[in-house]
């Protein structure tokens, strides 16, 4: 499954996080000057912040991590289905007793 584009450029979002840390201008500000949403210019400020930290999960981190929860995702389904069909099969079974 390809990937979708970021709508924004990696070098916007680093002039944008600039803006407010250099400038100490405020995520409102910025975000309304740059036509863009206070969450996602507050998501990329804590995203630097760990950057500078080294906290960050490389590229293929993050792949497996994505990988892995969509794996919880399909796992917790077919238990839910499987529960379903257990909770039917008993009523069925006590039924026919």
């Amino acid at each position: 499954m390809p990937k979708s584009k970021p709508p924004y450029a990696p070098e916007f979002r680093t002039e944008a996080v600039r803006l407010v840390r250099e400038h100490g201008r405020t995520i409102t500000a910025v975000a309304r000057e740059l036509g863009m949403s206070q969450e996602s210019l507050r998501l990329w400020l804590h995203r630097a912040e760990l950057q500078d930290k080294g906290q960050t999960l490389s590229e293929s981190e993050q792949e497996e991590l994505r990988r892995l929860r969509k794996e919880v995702r399909v796992l917790a389904e077919e238990r839910e289905i499987l529960k379903k069909a257990a909770a039917f099969f008993a009523k069925e079974q006590s039924r026919a007793r």
